[in-house]
């Protein structure tokens, strides 16, 4: 009885604590920094999209940022989401942009939110809504009434919403800064005049909002007062902002980049970015940002470019599945714990910098009152060098920097990895039903299937003169536009060669065409990233009397960069001709009879429904133009899966209603320009580090778990091209092995350093395993090796200094737990060679 008084009291102080509303902030700038309340801020953010994930992934998402180091979550708000057609909002589901902003907020993480409206982003027509094309006498991106007027009345409906929910820092809310515009600057110079004076108005219009927070626009280096210039690129260090009142702020560091259909999938070094991170904040920077840090999926129809791929995992350090990418992740948590250790004397004042030798620097802040950080870098690309600082000598690899939070103790080198090394696969997956012939495992039924007729199917066709651009055709309601025409043949045309033989002749601005011949496929082509016009010539063969040709032109994302790219156009624009050996008959100009979209689509065969969908013995593989749809059970488990569509050409899947996007496994890579190892060394760029030469672009497709029930789930496919569905099955995300290589006291980990200075002891560092997923146990230990070994993940071997009990160590240590620490150390080991330094390796299994 007591006890209840003290229970009573502490419940209400727990009630009384989380209903004290989030503090008021007061976010400025000086030269330096950020400054929230009063106090300078080194701040470090990453970019997460939230329509590029689901509501259900963004608390793990968040949670997965946070424990990397970041400050910041920053994301772009996707006008053409939010406002499908004018004066209509959606902000459901994926596109709850309050929602996701609250989700940062509950972790305690700031927001920054890019509003824009335009955003790139590798995104649809650049996150423009295409009803915005068709306001008469409209402009985009330039000093254009109509436009100027559109774009501030959504970015005011933006900042409405958050005021309303007081999600602004001003108002207690995690929004500490928001962007007006996007990368400008690349291209302001085709608008001339009036592209200055559009720069000038939307300035005037964002701050005029009153968020009461500070705004930024990147790229754009005559942003006017009070607005900040931000960095955007591989590299910033050497960025300047263009006043000295304002503080060097870096708003896109590209963490990997973007795959397109029909590219090789690129990869950026840890290495080479934590290289890049390390420069900016030894020389002057105090706001850095990954874009990403974690990519995620481009569901549906929303991937620009043209030709981008559905994939938005960019290499960053959340995969687009939801797992950590080991060891980018860690080594950037490890390096964020080094910078923090640095801040109190990054933001007191700029650095002073010295050289060290050729192609060596050091960078040192100090403070007043004696606190002192130093960052010394090796900028070359050929030698490690030994240089000597403060009466000490360091040891710097080629492109590495080190960082010193008391000028004195090296906590960490953008070089050396001590973090775990994950290698993950895509393994199939089973479920506990009983396999259906015909069928991958989780399928619980065969496939039925609805064949798309070729040509005009619906009602509401029409006929124009004329070849007519796609994109103001259809408004995007559709990839698909067909283009059909009808005309007889006597047999004696000056175009016909050997009888009724032609060669039929499509120009198109892209981005795919597939022409029929009396209902028979005749020829496809498609373009390419690099280049989206399509150019079809096939030798084809006409009958005698009525012949139709059909034309289908299907879009791959619409084109989202570049000055006037609004106007770029898609589809077939011609000219369309038949060519025989001694003349050609251009039919471009003639009757062409026109369908938005498919009748497939029409009958809203994507949800599953419909009474079209037929099954049977007949059943249609390889065969265009054809929807399959079947029922599958949940693979196992609550790990992230992926379809591999292996047997599949072109087209878009759906599962329980929702598009997982565009899939295309037949479009492949070249077969040249991968390298087995890439160098970190030297500056990156997109063509640097290549992979999967000779292979599908994407073969795998995201599956949201939260879109899955346990069972009674209906796939649906439209296939374009021709493909076999039964070839297909679920693969999921699973470690491969786990690995970790680090060096005794070189450098100490960051969360030793603070502890080495207290105690005075050299401590070591800890050698840290954990498996990826959920339900994941380290099985057995593949090779341990204390001493001197070499090799990397899966190569690792002995070398004659090796600790006879290591492998044990790590197997009682380890098996059968989730993750385990190990102190690197004599005394764990023993010595195996006096006066050496020495490093564990270890590679682990996962089951």
């Amino acid at each position: 009885m007591r006890g209840r008084p003290l229970v009573f009291l502490l419940s209400l102080l727990v009630v009384v604590l989380v209903s004290v509303p989030a503090c008021v902030a007061n976010v400025t700038y000086d030269h330096r920094a950020l400054v929230i309340d009063g106090k300078r801020r080194v701040l470090i953010s990453g970019s997460i999209h939230y329509p590029r994930s689901t509501p259900e992934m963004w608390p793990d998402l968040i949670a997965k940022s946070k424990e990397g180091g970041l400050d910041v979550i920053e994301t772009y708000v996707f006008w053409n989401l939010h406002e499908p057609a004018q004066n209509k909002y959606d902000f459901e589901g994926r596109k709850d942009l309050v929602k996701f902003v609250k989700t940062v907020a509950e972790a305690e993480l700031l927001v920054h939110l890019r509003i824009g409206p335009y955003a790139c982003a590798e995104w649809n027509y650049g996150g423009f809504p295409l009803w915005l094309h068709f306001v008469p006498g409209i402009q985009f991106r330039t000093d254009n009434e109509p436009f100027k007027t559109e774009m501030q009345r959504f970015t005011a409906k933006i900042v409405d919403m958050m005021k309303e929910e007081k999600l602004f820092a001003s108002q207690g809310g995690p929004i500490i800064l928001a962007q007006i515009e996007n990368e400008y600057g690349n291209i302001d110079s085709a608008y001339g005049s009036a592209g200055k004076s559009y720069i000038n108005w939307a300035a005037s219009m964002a701050t005029s909002l009153d968020t009461a927070v500070p705004w930024v626009m990147c790229q754009q280096a005559d942003a006017p007062d009070p607005i900040i210039n931000t960095c955007n690129g591989f590299y910033c260090d050497q960025f300047a902002p263009n006043s000295a009142k304002k503080p060097k702020m870096w708003t896109e560091n590209w963490s990997g980049w973007f795959l397109a259909f029909g590219g090789r999938v690129p990869y950026r070094p840890v290495e080479d970015l934590a290289f890049a991170v390390a420069r900016f904040f030894q020389r002057g920077g105090t706001f850095q940002n990954y874009y990403m840090y974690h990519g995620g999926t481009n569901f549906g129809r929303t991937s620009g470019g043209p030709f981008i791929a559905t994939s938005y995992d960019y290499d960053a350090p959340v995969d687009e599945y939801g797992i950590v990418r080991q060891p980018k992740w860690g080594h950037l948590r490890d390096l964020h714990k080094a910078i923090k250790l640095c801040e109190e004397a990054i933001v007191a004042t700029d650095p002073t910098s010295t050289s060290l030798g050729s192609n060596l620097e050091a960078h040192v802040y100090k403070t007043e009152g004696g606190s002192c950080a130093a960052f010394l870098a090796n900028i070359g690309t050929e030698s490690d060098a030994t240089v000597s600082f403060n009466d000490n000598s360091y040891r710097l690899p080629a492109w590495s920097v080190s960082i010193l939070p008391d000028c004195k103790n090296v906590v960490f080198n953008t070089a050396k990895i001590n973090s775990q090394t994950t290698r993950l696969e895509m393994k199939r997956l089973k479920s506990t039903s009983q396999n259906v012939a015909g069928s991958s495992e989780v399928f619980q039924s065969g496939w039925s299937w609805v064949i798309e007729p070729v040509g005009i199917s619906k009602s509401d066709s029409f006929t124009k003169s004329g070849l007519l651009e796609q994109i103001t055709t259809t408004a995007d309601v559709s990839d698909y536009l067909w283009y059909s025409i009808s005309f007889n043949i006597e047999g004696d045309e000056s175009f016909l060669t050997n009888g009724t033989n032609t060669v039929l002749h499509v120009g198109s601005l892209g981005h795919a065409l597939h022409a029929f011949i009396n209902g028979k496929l005749a020829g496809s082509g498609w373009g390419n990233s690099g280049n989206a016009k399509v150019t079809l010539e096939k030798d084809i063969m006409l009958a005698l009397g009525r012949n139709n040709i059909d034309l289908l032109s299907a879009t791959v994302g619409l084109q989202n960069y570049g000055a006037f790219f609004d106007t770029w156009g898609a589809g077939i624009t011609g000219p369309v001709k038949l060519m025989g050996n001694s003349a050609t008959l251009d039919i471009s100009s003639r009757q062409w009879t026109y369908q938005i979209g498919l009748k497939g689509e029409e009958l809203g065969l994507s949800s599953g429904g419909s009474s079209k969908w037929v099954s049977g013995s007949n059943f249609p593989k390889n065969q265009p133009l054809t929807w399959y749809k079947t029922t599958f059970e949940a693979p196992d488990g609550n790990d992230p899966i992926a379809i591999d569509f292996t047997g599949m050409g072109k087209g878009e899947a759906w599962v329980n209603g929702q598009s997982i996007g565009r899939y295309w496994p037949t479009n492949v890579a070249s077969q040249n320009g991968c390298v087995n190892y890439c160098n970190y060394k030297g500056a990156y760029n997109s063509n640097k580090c290549l992979k999967g030469c000779g292979k599908p672009s994407q073969k795998l497709y995201h599956v949201p778990r939260s879109w899955v029930q346990p069972s009674g789930n209906t796939l649906v496919l439209f296939e374009e091209m021709g493909g076999d569905p039964t070839e297909i099955s679920f693969a999921g995300r699973e470690a491969r092995s786990l690995c970790a290589h680090v060096t005794e006291y070189h450098p100490p980990p960051v969360d030793m350093w603070e502890s080495k200075v207290q105690t005075g002891k050299r401590s070591g560092p800890v050698l840290q395993l954990e498996c990826p997923s959920s339900n994941q146990l380290i099985s057995s230990i593949k090779f341990a090796s204390f001493g001197t070994p070499h090799g990397t993940c899966g190569t690792f071997e002995h070398s004659p200094c090796s600790s006879n009990g290591a492998l044990a160590i790590v197997q009682q240590a380890c098996v059968g737990k989730k993750s385990c620490s190990i102190r690197v150390s004599t005394e764990t080991f023993g010595d195996p060679c006096k006066e050496v330094a020495k490093s564990l390796a270890v590679e682990a299994d996962c089951a």
